[in-house]
């Protein structure tokens, strides 16, 4: 088996669906085998896998919320792949991803895994792409506002290169890498996890790289980052990274990153009550404007988003091609007249402008996704 994918899925049904089309596509002649771990989804999630991709995923049922870190491992215990790749189910890949990063590594016996070239969701490139470790010094310059160590921002988005840190939203592990430096730290619930193992592949004398493959990631459609559950778990996981690699220094040393990182938690929490309030108080931030929806693709496609909008209320405009887009706050593609890589080369082009969100529909699922809202 060249490939295991290890993919863990929270009550995001429609964006894993969109997920593993993509995935598909991008596997085609590859040997692949597709892990699924629910993490006792609410929203049919279970229910709906076994009814579209029951012959295509290995689907693993949890019967309580595991977490990312321990999920990921139940899977790749299981998995026989050559290569191991941990995938976040608010991504697409593009058709070339797969065996771009897949010829990278068999290119580079050294390289214990890679990631690759993430896109937000306008099109733009996520700085997290590329990542240092968060040394003393390079965490304390991070929270002061000097994040261009940690991004890596010296490196080519274009060409490949080593980094230090990659990004749990796309993992491309050596099976045998996994075997010596160990799998997920289940300590970490969720968040860190990545960066935990990225170091601990580098310590094992391995090297990880980007690779400039490019996928799309919705970053967190899982996750409700106003609660108080997620201030607590991400700042908890940076706590738990910090003690477990950098604990035996000076304590005049870890004191100013253990007191930034606990007043950067009452900040968020602070911000969050803030709005709360304000919310519970009647004030209201100025209404805003209906989203316009330009649908582009096929005429097939451009009828039935005829219907849906005209169903759904939405303020829609429609074109056949991409000479006739308008400006928009969601542009949303036809996938099955535009591949996923030509959506993210479009989408990422600096016009200028503002930036129109990416969305897409198919006329196999009949569902409309943008980054903040599924329509049906």
């Amino acid at each position: 088996m060249k490939l295991s994918v290890v993919i863990v899925n929270y009550n995001v049904y429609y964006f894993l669906e969109q997920c593993l089309l993509s995935l598909f596509r991008a596997t085609e002649g590859i040997e692949t085998e597709v892990f699924v771990v629910d993490n006792h989804s609410q929203d049919d999630s279970v229910r709906n896998l076994h009814k579209r991709f029951a012959r295509r995923i290995k689907l693993i049922e949890s019967n309580h919320n595991l977490g990312f870190a321990r999920a990921n491992n139940i899977a790749i215990r299981q998995a026989s792949g050559e290569y191991v790749l941990l995938l976040n189910p608010d991504t697409f890949v593009s058709e070339t991803a797969i065996v771009q990063v897949l010829d990278f590594m068999d290119s580079h016996p050294n390289a214990g895994a890679a990631g690759v070239q993430m896109h937000n969701s306008d099109g733009t490139l996520a700085r997290e792409s590329r990542r240092g470790l968060p040394t003393p010094w390079v965490s304390l310059l991070k929270m002061c506002g000097f994040s261009n160590r940690y991004y890596m921002s010296h490196l080519s988005w274009d060409e490949p290169g080593r980094i230090e840190v990659m990004s749990g939203a796309f993992m491309m592990l050596r099976r045998t890498v996994i075997d010596k430096v160990g799998m997920l730290d289940e300590d970490f619930f969720m968040y860190g996890e990545d960066i935990d193992l990225s170091s601990r592949i580098l310590k094992g004398g391995y090297e990880n790289w980007y690779v400039p493959a490019k996928i799309v990631h919705y970053k967190g459609e899982s996750t409700q980052k106003t609660s108080f559950r997620y201030v607590h778990v991400f700042y908890q996981a940076m706590l738990i990274f910090f003690r477990k690699h950098y604990g035996h220094l000076s304590f005049l040393i870890t004191m100013p990153i253990k007191t930034a990182i606990y007043g950067r938690a009452l900040i968020a929490l602070f911000q969050m009550q803030y709005h709360r309030l304000r919310k519970s108080l009647g004030f209201f931030d100025r209404r805003q404007k209906t989203p316009i929806y330009m649908f582009v693709g096929s005429r097939p496609m451009l009828n039935k988003c005829r219907r849906l909008a005209f169903r759904k209320g939405l303020e829609a405009r429609f074109a056949r091609t991409l000479a006739e887009v308008e400006p928009c706050d969601y542009l949303v593609y036809d996938t099955d007249s535009f591949s996923y890589g030509e959506i993210i080369e479009v989408a990422g082009r600096d016009t200028g402008g503002v930036r129109p969100l990416i969305g897409t529909y198919s006329r196999e699922t009949r569902v409309l996704i943008t980054p903040f809202e599924v329509i049906v």
